[in-house]
């Protein structure tokens, strides 16, 4: 018994190989959802950014546009936050027979891998063929993609809008200027808004956040067959 246990334990600490440390001034990210804010949307709405997920040895892939995956070339900028995902948590059958989490059944219908990078690369394959759009098919679809590949936590339900929250929740801030880069143009359209418009500029900005926060809750929870990604 304790020798089936270890022989376990060595087996998964052999796939499951140490990953090298966040060097952020490099791009590199192992195993982390990173971010960056987006030119113009992330002005008016500062919760909303663009999102990639990050191979075991940190290079960064990213679905930027239709039938496009980039690959250590983050788009629109260098990462501002970031959040390391635990591989212990990911569920990587070696066979059909050898899932460990509780969803087998769906996990294997929906594609399951057997490494992070394996995992990676088979979404970045099933996006290679979509066409990208801001509201139904953009890279937060890419990486909920990635994580029901890998049935994070136990979970295939991942989608747009808990991939945010996770990020926006629990992800860390690569140094103090990737917080100003992230909320001072915003401020900036704030004060201006104000300036020139008055208190109805903050009604408008906050009308838009509150719109885009219902479309992307409705879409992923309630019409679901909106969004073709």
């Amino acid at each position: 018994m304790d020798y089936n246990r270890v022989k376990n334990d060595e087996s998964i600490l052999h796939e499951l190989w140490p990953l090298d440390e966040i060097e952020p001034q490099n791009a590199k990210f192992p195993c982390c959802i990173v971010w960056t804010p987006l030119p113009i949307v992330s002005w008016l709405a500062p919760f909303i950014g663009h999102i990639g997920i990050c191979r075991e040895g940190g290079a960064i892939l990213d679905f930027s546009g239709s039938n496009l995956i980039n690959v250590d070339n983050f788009a629109f900028g260098s990462v501002a936050k970031y959040l390391q995902l635990d591989r212990r948590q990911c569920c990587f059958p070696p066979t059909l027979f050898g899932h460990t989490c509780k969803n087998h059944s769906a996990h294997a219908e929906f594609g399951s891998a057997i490494s992070w990078d394996d995992a990676l690369q088979s979404s970045s394959r099933h996006y290679e063929h979509k066409s990208y759009n801001l509201f139904t098919c953009n890279c937060h679809s890419f990486v909920a993609n990635c994580l029901n590949r890998f049935c994070y936590e136990g979970s295939m339900n991942w989608n747009m809008v808990n991939v945010a929250a996770l990020v926006l929740f629990k992800g860390k801030w690569v140094d103090g200027l990737s917080v100003l880069r992230s909320f001072l143009p915003f401020m900036v359209v704030l004060c201006f808004g104000v300036f020139m418009v008055g208190w109805p500029s903050i009604i408008a900005l906050s009308s838009f956040s509150f719109l885009l926060f219902v479309w992307f809750l409705l879409s992923n929870y309630c019409f679901r067959n909106l969004i073709d990604c």
